[in-house]
């Protein structure tokens, strides 16, 4: 069984005072409290942002990688060790932007991960440029008035079960038990699941703030909504103005990754034992 201590991070968080990752952070904890998953199964990959720091808070096996990068790392780790509980921790500004591409074709896949997607609207961590997820005229340094940012915002939710994602759902850092029903679902959803969760930057994006989601959030859960029905989750996941939608839009069964895949038999890669005598003489064989 985790507790709260073994998750205890070593580093002193950075954030900002009222940053939505705070609440990302608790529920992430509270989480995997509850999952009955040994501390040494669980495996973290998170990728450059404010958001992407959350290995250095919590006491986790982790790979901190590049800008957009956290995906194709995470697929890797799953496919090299398929016993490992493997979660991803990102952000708007770097998986909905360079990072795009490998997010369609990991939910095209289905590979068996739980993606956690930052979303504030903002690039934070280098000081407030309009992130893919900014809304239309957001103004910033590089968004100048008129007309602020040029274009629509990216739809995490709509992009992602258009793009194949078997399980899709939107959550907010201020619901926390919201956040912490949806997070053990995405987990225990054997396929790829992304979670895109709202959450206000308050040094950079003043507009989407936190009483800006408390007054527009509602639970879908709450509503007559069918989560097996593709359709009616891609046209709430377009809902997105006076209400915003929280909750669980798609879930689906079907074949993931690795089970389509012939993988070494000998087991995960982390249970092998590696001969260095060998491993020296085939670097050897290699230097001219």
């Amino acid at each position: 069984m985790i507790t709260e201590e073994m998750l205890e991070g070593a580093q002193k968080i950075t954030w900002c005072t009222g940053c939505g990752n705070f609440g990302i952070l608790a529920a992430l904890k509270k989480t995997l409290t509850g999952l009955d998953v040994p501390h040494h199964n669980l495996a973290m990959v998170s990728g450059i942002g404010c958001n992407s720091k959350i290995p250095h808070y919590i006491n986790l096996n982790a790979f901190h990688t590049l800008h957009g990068r956290a995906i194709p790392i995470a697929q890797g780790v799953h496919l090299a060790n398929t016993d490992l509980t493997t979660i991803v921790h990102v952000g708007d500004g770097d998986t909905l932007g360079e990072g795009l591409g490998h997010l369609l074709h990991a939910a095209r896949r289905n590979v068996n991960i739980a993606v956690f997607l930052h979303n504030n609207g903002v690039n934070g961590l280098t000081k407030g440029q309009f992130s893919p997820a900014a809304p239309r005229g957001y103004v910033s340094k590089t968004s100048p008035p008129p007309p602020g940012a040029p274009m629509d915002p990216v739809n995490t939710v709509g992009l992602a079960i258009t793009g194949g994602a078997t399980f899709v759902a939107r959550g907010f850092s201020g619901d926390q038990k919201m956040l912490v029903e949806i997070m053990t679902r995405a987990i225990k959803h054997k396929g790829f699941a992304v979670v895109d969760i709202l959450q206000p930057c308050m040094t950079w994006n003043r507009t989407l703030n936190w009483a800006f989601y408390n007054e527009r959030t509602y639970s879908l859960q709450e509503t007559d909504h069918d989560i097996s029905n593709r359709w009616n989750a891609i046209e709430r996941a377009f809902e997105y103005g006076d209400k915003i939608p929280i909750g669980v839009f798609y879930e689906k069964e079907e074949p993931d990754l690795a089970g389509g895949l012939a993988l070494p038999e000998k087991g995960p890669l982390k249970d092998h034992e590696t001969d260095l005598k060998k491993l020296q003489e085939l670097i050897d064989s290699m230097t001219l």
